[in-house]
């Protein structure tokens, strides 16, 4: 599903944020990447996407070589990858039912699909009941839901999210958790970059700490492993 073989990536100014990375992860694994703030966590996580593109190695996803990918063709890649970032990213004049649509609306689903789907994701995420309203009318919780549902509207086979609980209050962390571990239940697999100690030490899963650029611990139904 994801391999990275011998990834480095240095940015011009000459940090070097990703230090000859091997890893696989399978379909249906869940992933928590944790590690010290600069570790290399965010860079790992986006060169999952194509946000950014390794200086050397090799990353393929779904069979696909994102070394070699041509730019043209990210967005085709993207339909098979949700994404979740901690802000959110919702557009503020668009209701919580466009939101999602629009994810829909630009791989050009029929009409019909449209409604169907998104009306589901919403009832997935419990949100269902506020497809009318715009994101300011929303909790911090709700509006991540509503990017999570935006996330998986087109089945993806991959969500990959970025400290997706790290403007929320606990409650809504839990909250935001219960809905990954469903969609993983479903046979997504699911990465995620966190600093969120509790959450990772309460629901185990694989765990991928990167220090360095470098992965220096991976172990099944692991631990945060790091003082607060």
């Amino acid at each position: 599903m994801i391999e990275m073989e011998d990834v480095y990536k240095q940015y011009p100014n000459g940090v070097l944020a990703v230090n000859g990375i091997n890893v696989q992860i399978k379909q249906g694994e869940f992933v928590y990447v944790v590690g010290p703030s600069g570790a290399g966590k965010s860079t790992f996580i986006k060169m999952m996407y194509r946000e950014e593109k390794p200086t050397k190695g090799t990353i393929m996803i779904n069979g696909i070589n994102l070394s070699k990918l041509r730019s043209s063709k990210v967005p085709l890649l993207r339909r098979n990858i949700g994404v979740v970032f901690q802000d959110f990213k919702l557009l503020p004049k668009l209701t919580v039912f466009e939101n999602v649509a629009f994810a829909l609306e630009v791989i050009e689903e029929h009409p019909r699909n449209i409604k169907r789907r998104v009306l589901e994701v919403l009832d997935l995420v419990k949100l269902k009941h506020k497809a009318r309203f715009i994101p300011s009318e929303l909790s911090g919780g709700e509006q991540q839901r509503v990017s999570i549902a935006r996330s998986i509207v087109n089945y993806p086979k991959i969500v990959i999210a970025d400290e997706p609980t790290g403007n929320l209050d606990p409650d809504s962390s839990w909250g935001i958790m219960e809905i990954f571990e469903e969609i993983n239940n479903r046979g997504t697999t699911v990465v995620m970059a966190t600093h969120n100690r509790e959450i990772v030490n309460k629901i185990r899963k694989r765990v991928i700490a990167i220090e360095g650029g470098r992965i220096v611990r991976d172990e099944n139904r692991g631990d945060y492993g790091y003082d607060s």
